[in-house]
């Protein structure tokens, strides 16, 4: 049994001095190049092969082959498709291989030239060797000596379980045992003269002084990126081709592989840009599609040619956490392999919980813990924002709007404390990664196996103390064309602002009775979506702030945010609510605060912020040459005098207009489904329905809480099984909300497949919630090229007849009972000859 464990390196004088290799050592050999290397591999598979072994040769280098035998099956692997991609493509081939397999790697140190980063190749080594070790295989390893970081060769080292020096002196070869696991003999570790097959070691002093005095060492290198980072500066002193040429270099270090995003980032950006970015990396790889967003849209409004933003502009100050620090993080905390198990279709779902659970329970590397340490003593006590920056984040066709968390940390207490949170916060949006909705838009977009590394953008927050609360005085998301049209005045093409006071919480996540502010940026104090007479009920009421004294995120009254506001006119965002003001005098209340109303009808009406507005987002748009979705924030001094801060820039994803539809006229007797003017979004269509799911108003607000909760998971059953048909879904409220009192809590991944939904809102019945309209769910919607319609029942022009559907027959029982949800609640119709028409210019809306 033991002389089955020993394997020969095909020398047999050096199997004596080591003891021989053993089944699942994995053999690393530090080199001066190639030649000699390839030079000790040849011995270790002539025998392999004489002695009936299994030998694959793993290929990726740039440099010559290794092993040029018919017998040896090679493997070619592409380094340049990135880390996960290798790493994974090789994981699967060692599984494939099975058990006593000999292998054969190309050097270790060619893969600087795809991903140039030494803790890559670390990272590499970690999770490739413990595999081959499990699965009792022999592997040959080589790196250049001098070229990689102490801490490279430390993890190598620590991982290995044979390690040697292999030199070249003079045309004669030396082994310098350094590593050899569980062997141990009283010459192992001198060097040896290799002689053909035999071996003399060097015990002399004098001997091995001569020897070593021949060999070549350097003090500690830098990691390889940045050497490459160092040299480019040397570059700002050359010539703008050569300037050029290094800039794209190091923008596929940064921002990616060629793509519109590269083209825009390349045409805007100098090298002097992309350096400055890279200073403020922490660790290395990518930075992700959401700080290239805003660092892209922050530079065109920069370089606008009349100059207009300028003066206008919030100074730029973020940090960014380098994709290959996530991969780092995995490796680190030994997830590597259910890493791979979850990339898979079959272990997509059954894996994400159990590495979710991983993610947010490791530590990180002590250097990059000192790092983190760095950016935190940069901000001192200022409030931060940690936002996720995955790869494929604000890009052309993926936005992954509200898919992976972000995660405030108020950042008080002791440093110790403020650690504590900042780490915390990294791992929360790490573990985001396996999020049911982040899983699902990927698995949808086949996006699965897609290397979907996660980077990290750290944001100041923007905004000032006001007593013990910190909030900036507006915030909101703008787009530059204004899909959602709902009067035929509205400049489409004007854009449009959803806009709140605080903390931009509230302009993308939706609130309980409570309403921000839609702006159309071609004529700003137009009358709102709504048209209600009660302003106050259908404003905004609470404020979202970071609080100092209790160290988080949370929520004030519009009327205790504004008291403390000092350094501007509070006027220019609220109004003095009159009526309730007298009232309170009338019942004697005293030293209460001022209530106000948030109408923004000063900003809107007598501030240039709108059209500064209006002009940000075109010019960005322009050079897109597409729609673009901007999230910002304001802080004033007067109401001219204000800064803007481009938090996140990303295309708003669209269908456009569409070829003209021809609606036929409806007389008042004629049965139709709806029928409406404005309110939806999704161009001009005429789509066939297959089958309409229905959930009834009255019936769904009498239902209880946990009955609701029913309701959405019965209709995410009914959709993801009529996957293959065009269902339109109509029930009251928002779809997707998290309140189930303001409509139905479905996910976004539960109706994905559907080809129309509308949401209803009845004044006569007094349910009125705010509709969907420029939420992260509603950016799911638009991308899924899901037409989207918004029906007031009550108001004028609107007709919905809801028994048009109700009155055919109810086929819910198709999928299953549902003993505590009354039938009627959910109507679903299988329906023949039924369309939904949308004219976009004329603004008319028809399903029957």
């Amino acid at each position: 049994m033991e002389m089955e464990l020993k394997i020969s390196t095909g020398i047999p004088g050096f199997d004596k001095t080591i003891d021989s290799l053993r089944l699942g050592d994995n053999v690393v050999w530090q080199v001066d190049n190639i030649h000699a290397y390839k030079d000790i591999i040849t011995p270790y598979v002539d025998k392999a092969l004489r002695d009936g072994r299994k030998v694959i040769y793993v290929r990726f280098g740039k440099h010559e082959p290794l092993v040029e035998r018919e017998e040896v099956q090679q493997y070619n692997v592409d380094a340049k498709k990135g880390f996960e991609s290798f790493a994974t493509e090789i994981h699967r081939l060692i599984e494939n291989e099975g058990f006593k397999t000999f292998y054969v790697f190309d050097s270790l140190t060619d893969l600087l030239s795809s991903w140039c980063s030494d803790l890559m190749i670390g990272n590499f080594f970690k999770v490739c060797c413990p595999y081959l070790y499990e699965l009792d295989t022999v592997a040959y390893f080589a790196i250049n000596r001098n070229v990689h970081t102490y801490a490279t060769i430390a993890r190598i080292r620590e991982t290995t379980q044979v390690l040697l020096d292999l030199y070249e002196v003079d045309g004669k070869h030396y082994i310098h045992p350094l590593k050899v696991w569980q062997r141990y003999s009283p010459t192992m570790f001198f060097p040896h003269l290799i002689e053909d097959e035999r071996v003399k070691s060097i015990t002399a002093s004098a001997e091995a002084s001569a020897l070593f005095s021949n060999i070549n060492r350097v003090e500690e290198r830098m990691d390889y990126w940045d050497v490459i980072f160092s040299r480019a500066h040397d570059d700002l002193q050359k010539d703008q081709v050569t300037q050029e040429k290094t800039k794209r270099l190091l923008m596929t270090l940064l921002i990616g592989e060629k793509s519109r995003m590269f083209d825009l980032c390349d045409q805007y950006f100098t090298l002097q840009d992309i350096l400055t970015i890279a200073s403020r990396e922490v660790g290395t790889g990518f930075i992700g599609g959401k700080s290239v967003g805003m660092l892209l849209a922050r530079k065109i409004l920069k370089e606008d040619k009349k100059n207009r933003f300028a003066k206008y502009m919030e100074a730029h100050d973020s940090f960014y956490i380098g994709s290959d620090i996530f991969y780092t993080y995995i490796v680190q905390n030994g997830g590597w392999k259910l890493r791979v198990k979850q990339k898979t279709k079959e272990g997509y779902y059954t894996y994400a919980r159990e590495l979710r659970e991983k993610l947010l329970n490791g530590e990180f590397p002590a250097n990059i813990k000192e790092q983190f340490v760095q950016v935190l003593e940069y901000f001192g006590q200022s409030p931060i924002i940690i936002r996720s920056s995955s790869l494929l984040e604000d890009n052309f066709g993926n936005a992954f709007a509200g898919k992976y968390d972000s995660v405030f940390c108020v950042n008080q207490g002791t440093p110790e404390e403020r650690y504590k949170a900042l780490e915390d916060a990294i791992r929360t949006v790490y573990a985001s990664t396996m999020n049911e909705d982040a899983l699902e838009y990927r698995m949808n977009r086949g996006l699965f196996e897609k290397d979907e590394q996660m980077a990290i953008l750290i944001q100041r927050v923007s905004g000032d103390h006001y007593e013990d609360n910190f909030f900036p005085h507006v915030a909101g998301v703008g787009n530059s064309s204004n899909l959602y049209v709902w009067d035929k005045s509205v400049d489409m093409d004007a854009g449009m602002i959803r806009l709140v006071f605080g903390l931009g919480t509230r302009a993308v996540d939706r609130t309980v009775d409570d309403y921000a502010k839609i702006v159309t940026l071609d004529q700003p104090t137009r009358k709102p979506l709504m048209h209600m007479d009660d302003l106050k009920k259908f404003s905004q009421h609470g404020v979202d702030v970071l609080s100092m004294s209790r160290n988080q995120l949370t929520s004030v009254k519009v009327d205790e945010a504004i008291a403390n506001v000092w350094d501007v006119e509070r006027n220019l965002f609220a109004s003095i609510d009159t009526e309730t003001a007298f009232r309170l005098k009338d019942l004697g209340y005293k030293n209460m605060p001022t209530p106000y109303i948030l109408d923004f009808k000063n900003l809107l009406k007598n501030s240039t912020f709108p059209e500064v507005m209006r002009e940000i987002l075109a010019e960005i748009a322009r050079v897109y040459d597409y729609p673009v979705d901007v999230e910002f924030t304001a802080n004033f001094r007067g109401k001219d005098d204000f800064k803007i801060n481009i938090v996140q820039c990303r295309p708003l994803q669209t269908k456009g207009l569409g070829q003209s539809v021809e609606i036929p006229e409806t007389k008042p007797d004629e049965a139709c489904f709806i029928q409406t003017e404005g309110n939806f979004m999704g161009g001009n269509v005429r789509i066939p329905i297959d089958y309409c799911i229905y959930v009834d108003m009255d019936g769904y607000l009498d239902l209880s809480e946990q009955d609701k909760y029913s309701v959405a998971r019965t209709i995410g059953k009914i959709t993801r099984d009529l996957k293959n048909e065009r269902v339109f879904l109509v029930g009251p409220g928002r779809w997707g909300t998290s309140t189930p009192s303001l409509g139905v809590p479905v996910h976004f991944s539960e109706i994905q497949h559907v080809s129309a939904i509308c949401e209803v809102s009845s004044q006569e019945k007094g349910f009125m919630p705010e509709l969907s309209y420029g939420s992260h769910f509603f950016q799911d919607i638009v991308e899924s090229d899901i037409f989207y319609a918004a029906i007031f029942d009550g108001e004028e022009g609107v007709r919905f007849e809801p028994s048009y559907v109700t009155s055919q027959e109810n086929i819910l029982t198709n999928w299953g009972e549902t003993p505590t949800i009354p039938e009627e609640v959910i109507h679903v119709s299988k329906v023949t000859g039924m369309e939904l028409l949308s004219d976009i210019v004329k603004q008319k809306l028809l399903c029957r």
